[in-house]
């Protein structure tokens, strides 16, 4: 994985990372165990990346287990047993005033097209490809950010996982949860992956 380019969008990310991180509940920190990024696109289009961040609870982990899943690994690992929704988003997103550095910086480097139709599909994959890579590197980055400026650890208390994550691309958490987070704080995540 690149180091994230330096930009505004970048910089747009890391502060609204920030802003997010510090409007968890209050009452929730000292049960939050993990860092959830997830990662998708508006209608499952590159162009309009964004990433939810949000967290999960050793609450949610014992309901979990209580009914859905007797496997506390998965339950606590595996991003399809967390709290997925109402968090917010910050990224290419209506509500994110940030799309507008993501589309010139996306203009800028000739990744951007209007209409998906007039590409060769080679073309079309290779922009999809950088977009995507692009926008992965920066939510790596924002990532990196919050631990190396003590940010994660002031709000919560102690280091935690970050877990970046896509739907759409299974086993990619692995390697960006790596790329994100140094070895010690992911050490049970990593091992419930190895074993699944």
């Amino acid at each position: 994985m690149n180091n994230a380019p330096e930009s505004a969008f970048r910089d747009h990310m890391r502060r609204g990372a920030e802003r997010i991180l510090e409007g968890f509940p209050e009452e929730l920190r000292p049960e939050i165990y993990i860092v959830s990024f997830r990662i998708w696109r508006i209608d499952q289009d590159p162009r309009h990346p964004y990433v939810a961040i949000g967290y999960n609870t050793e609450s949610e982990v014992r309901r979990v287990l209580e009914q859905e899943c007797s496997y506390e690994g998965s339950a606590r690992w595996e991003y399809s047993y967390w709290l997925l929704e109402g968090f917010e988003m910050v990224g290419h997103v209506p509500e994110d005033p940030g799309g507008r550095l993501h589309l010139a910086e996306a203009e800028a480097a000739g990744l951007w097209y209007e209409d998906e139709g007039s590409l060769s599909g080679k073309v079309c994959d290779a922009l999809v490809d950088q977009l995507v890579s692009r926008f992965d590197d920066v939510c790596i980055d924002v990532a990196r950010h919050l631990r190396a400026d003590g940010h994660l650890t002031r709000v919560l208390g102690r280091p935690v996982p970050i877990v970046l994550f896509d739907m759409d691309r299974p086993g990619w958490e692995m390697e960006a949860t790596q790329a994100a987070n140094p070895p010690d704080v992911i050490a049970d995540f990593t091992e419930h992956q190895s074993v699944r």
